[in-house]
């Protein structure tokens, strides 16, 4: 490792360990609260993770130039909501999953009633936490409303009721995609975004990254799938064959035939960071180094 890829690996892990300690203080303490709820929430959202969305919301803030720490609080409400999402995501009602970032899901742990709670309340505390955030405003609304946006009918609750419908159907590339952007890529657009917001980015960059993180979404769940279909529990860290019997990219289009498509997102997510000057920034580079080495493995 050269010094310049040693300076940005040791810039990545303290930004890492940075939303780490504020994720910590923003919940409740274990023992809090009745029965068990807070230690699930805390045990859901503090698992170990790459916590690649507040990554994306602190790098394209610092992209265009915003004060440090302008976007931690943005990053971290983030992080709860996709927390959330994945304690629902996990019950028996849903994926039934029982491993989820290298150990026994929320609902394995703490029973269905208890992870439910505490999925709701990291999704109520996600609000609160924009809404106290002083350095935000006055972009406080808009990325409510974003979040909002991206949670919803149209975003992660439409994507996984999709997904629950007709699972054995065959789905068209196009429906895939829709799929797959409505249940990844809304929340990485709405981290990205909150990023360039937090900097007071003009709307033409933040549409631009919204474009970036739009493709970048559909390329990760492009290579969520070939790992899936790669891998066992082990190596990919949470339960691998979910997806048996159901139509994504890899089974439409072959291995090879999917790591195109990824390409061709990755491709677009690059340009879209050209096109508004940072396309060598941090948020480039963190991007980029999310797909090394996944080309030769498809």
């Amino acid at each position: 490792m050269d010094d310049s890829s040693s300076a940005f690996a040791h810039t990545i892990n303290a930004l890492r360990v940075r939303v780490d300690r504020r994720l910590g203080d923003l919940l409740l303490p274990a023992e809090a609260g009745p029965g068990r709820l807070a230690e699930a929430a805390r045990y859901a959202l503090l698992a170990p993770g790459k916590r690649f969305r507040p990554m994306l919301t602190l790098l394209a803030a610092e992209a265009f130039g915003a004060a440090d720490g302008a976007a931690l609080d943005a990053g971290c409400a983030i992080e709860m909501v996709h927390a959330a999402s994945l304690i629902l995501d996990d019950l028996p009602c849903m994926d039934d999953a029982g491993l989820r970032r290298g150990r026994p899901t929320a609902h394995k742990v703490f029973g269905e009633a208890t992870a439910i709670l505490a999925a709701i309340g990291l999704l109520n505390r996600a609000y609160g936490v924009i809404a106290a955030d002083t350095a935000l405003s006055p972009a406080r609304a808009d990325l409510a409303a974003r979040l909002s946006h991206a949670v919803g009918f149209e975003g992660l609750v439409a994507g996984q009721a999709r997904d629950l419908a007709d699972r054995d159907r065959a789905r068209s590339p196009a429906e895939i995609d829709l799929l797959n952007h409505q249940k990844t890529g809304v929340l990485i657009m709405a981290a990205a975004e909150a990023g360039a917001m937090a900097a007071g980015a003009p709307a033409a960059a933040i549409e631009a990254v919204g474009v970036f993180a739009r493709e970048l979404g559909l390329a990760f769940q492009i290579r969520d799938d070939l790992i899936d279909a790669e891998s066992g529990p082990e190596a990919a860290g949470k339960d691998t064959g979910k997806d048996a019997g159901m139509t994504t990219l890899v089974t439409a289009l072959g291995h090879g035939g999917a790591a195109e498509a990824m390409e061709r997102h990755l491709d677009a997510a690059w340009a879209a960071l050209d096109s508004v000057g940072v396309g060598e920034s941090l948020l480039a580079h963190y991007a980029r180094g999310l797909f090394e080495g996944r080309k030769a493995a498809a």
